[in-house]
């Protein structure tokens, strides 16, 4: 659990590219700057690397997303203070601690076991405000919800109507769509009366969120 003087001026130097990217909300490059990344990486070698605006792999066919994409996502989130908050894709870990890290109560559900046990005991070894499941995000957390926000960090084929209906009025959810190598970033604010409004952010490549029935398939 080491984060030498090293890091965090790594860290600094990843802050001060995420700027010139275009990253303006302060949280979230205070986050960005607070977080060990390295601490994630499920290698020596990789560790390397922690601070290179690259996803790398981490096991089961899963990477970690690249500082910037997970940056982007943070700000168009608009996370406040106390926010609930539902994740789809737990991977590593580090988004969830990116989010913890800007006041808000994290949810957050995976659907390879392993990876699931490994970020649940760095969270926790982090003191980060996470709680982490294993299980199916087309479903949802319904136990949990509503939720002031939702996230999901992996390609989405179509937005899972379970996740709309979980969002709070005045919700906001963030979610990569489309199969393929490039999906549409989207931001989908749930108004007071029911309705939502879709803004969309852009080109991004994330690895896909696995159908149910895909799902239900490698548990069986």
């Amino acid at each position: 659990m080491e984060d030498t003087l090293k890091h965090q001026a790594l860290r600094k130097k990843l802050v001060d590219f995420l700027k010139e990217k275009g990253i303006k909300n302060m949280a979230v490059l205070q986050a960005i700057g607070s977080v060990p990344r390295h601490l994630f990486m499920d290698s020596a070698f990789l560790m390397k690397f922690a601070y290179e605006d690259k996803a790398f792999e981490i096991g089961e066919g899963q990477t970690i997303s690249q500082p910037y994409t997970v940056a982007y996502q943070s700000e168009l989130l608009e996370v406040r203070k106390g926010d609930n908050i539902f994740e789809v894709g737990t991977g590593s870990g580090y988004q969830s601690a990116v989010l913890s890290a800007m006041g808000a109560k994290v949810f957050s559900i995976e659907r390879h076991k392993k990876l699931n046990e490994r970020a649940q005991n760095l969270l926790k070894e982090l003191k980060c405000n996470v709680k982490c499941f294993y299980g199916d995000g087309y479903k949802g957390l319904p136990a949990f919800a509503p939720f002031d926000r939702i996230i999901v960090t992996a390609a989405a084929p179509y937005v899972p109507e379970p996740l709309l209906e979980q969002l709070k009025p005045n919700g906001i959810l963030v979610i990569p769509v489309g199969e393929g190598q490039v999906q549409i970033m989207k931001k989908i604010k749930k108004l007071p009366d029911g309705k939502f409004t879709i803004t969309e952010y852009g080109n991004f490549s994330f690895v896909p969120m696995l159908k149910a029935t895909d799902w239900n398939n490698k548990t069986n």
